[in-house]
């Protein structure tokens, strides 16, 4: 979590606590609060802390239960303040892309279970290290940030050993278009289809493909990750999103399970890929 939401977190679990200790009917500890809130008490040091996110309801009970009704509103105005937090692209790529990648893998390092959606580029856990390199170097032109590229393409081949670790499961789902797109030299696409190829069958790997004859629920539209249904990020050309409350995560999950439903697996996805593959070297 980034610095400035981390921060705003724990200023909100000060006020939490203040209110707490200012009390109307007198100071209240912790497990008074809990037992009054019908919480564990934990979850009354854990949102003190900073160490989880309140929702809107959580702010409106404990202001009723230490008889600051009139508090609600100032707590839900912070809240509103970095529960949808946005993380620029020209702050993040101010020191090159390594560093996002760092905090990219201790992120996916804390998870068992990942849901992605991508329908412009290949997911980054499936990339080749040159089809990587391509990305890096034609967003590092476009945001006009540090050119760490060879770094960033270690740390990001890195995070891929998280695909050999038993318990884990990463489900994929690519949209054809990003199959074709020549966003690198064709023989790097060519390998990376390859590779996508190798993916299908992997135990810790589920592989969809949305083809573009598919009937479509919904548009598809930007990327995202969702982290052990914790986190999710997704993807703009601005900035990255980083959402972690239970609504929000709740709508990313339905958009990907939305999208599923249009996509094909197992074999039906090896033809799909395979013919994306013939498209660069017809025979």
């Amino acid at each position: 979590m980034s610095t400035d939401y981390q921060q705003a977190r724990e200023a909100l679990g000060v006020r939490l606590r203040e209110l707490r200790l200012s009390a109307a009917g007198g100071r209240l500890t912790g497990p008074q609060l809990a037992q009054e809130l019908g919480w564990p008490h934990s979850k009354v040091y854990k949102l003190e802390g900073g160490r989880q996110t309140a929702t809107p309801e959580d702010l409106r009970a404990w202001a009723e239960a230490v008889g600051h009704p009139d508090a609600a509103e100032e707590l839900l105005a912070r809240l509103k303040g970095f529960e949808s937090h946005i993380r620029s692209w020209r702050r993040q790529l101010a020191a090159g892309h390594r560093p996002v990648q760092d905090v990219w893998n201790l992120e996916v390092g804390r998870c068992k279970t990942i849901y992605a959606w991508e329908e412009a580029v290949i997911p980054g856990m499936l990339q080749t290290a040159d089809y990587a390199r391509h990305m890096f170097l034609r967003f590092a032109d476009l945001q006009g940030s540090v050119r760490d590229t060879d770094a960033a393409v270690r740390a990001r081949m890195q995070r891929q050993t998280w695909l050999y670790e038993t318990g884990h499961r990463f489900h994929a789902l690519v949209w054809e278009a990003a199959l074709h797109a020549l966003v690198c030299p064709p023989s790097v696409l060519a390998s990376q289809l390859d590779r996508l190829m190798g993916t299908v069958g992997m135990d810790t790997v589920q592989l969809g493909i949305v083809p573009l004859s598919a009937s479509l629920r919904i548009p598809t539209a930007n990327g995202f990750w969702v982290l052990d249904e914790r986190l999710v990020i997704a993807e703009d050309w601005h900035a990255e999103l980083w959402l972690d409350d239970a609504d929000s995560i709740a709508t990313y999950l339905k958009v990907w399970r939305t999208l599923s439903e249009s996509a094909v697996y197992g074999a039906d996805a090896q033809n799909v890929i395979n013919r994306a593959r013939r498209t660069l070297n017809p025979r």
